[in-house]
């Protein structure tokens, strides 16, 4: 029996929230990450219910972003809040999951998901800057489920 590689590393999964991080710095935005090995349910409606379940539509200017992955489905959705549909350009989610797709198909998952974060916290940043009151409203973390 093969011993299956996990779909990031512990070193991978500190970049990526370091790019959180990054991406969190200068906007008042709020990215999560979300990974599970499979969902019988539809991905896009999935991922709907994950961002209830984080919380994420609780964000004061509804400006939060969700990166969820079905790593055994090879499936991920981009879910981006009221606040920041309304302001991005109406191919934005998909231009920034064509460009993470490509990182995918040569198995650079980490980079991936570090570029596609990073290409989201640029457009908040641009929408919702950054406001010295600003509080980081939910954690960084990757949040996984089996």
């Amino acid at each position: 029996m093969s011993k299956k590689t996990p779909f990031i590393s512990t070193q991978d999964e500190e970049a990526i929230v370091a790019a959180i991080q990054e991406a969190e710095k200068n906007t008042s935005g709020e990215i999560r990450v979300h990974i599970e090995a499979h969902t019988d349910e539809d991905h896009y409606e999935h991922a709907k219910k994950v961002f209830d379940e984080l919380k994420m539509h609780e964000t004061e200017l509804r400006n939060g972003v969700l990166f969820y992955i079905a790593v055994n489905d090879h499936k991920f959705v981009i879910l981006g809040d009221q606040g920041i549909n309304d302001k991005v350009a109406d191919n934005f989610w998909d231009t920034t999951k064509e460009m993470m797709q490509n990182y995918f198909r040569k198995g650079a998952f980490k980079e991936g998901l570090v570029e596609g974060i990073l290409k989201a916290g640029q457009e908040l940043k641009i929408h919702f800057p950054y406001q010295d009151d600003d509080t980081d409203e939910l954690s960084n973390e990757i949040s996984k489920s089996s």
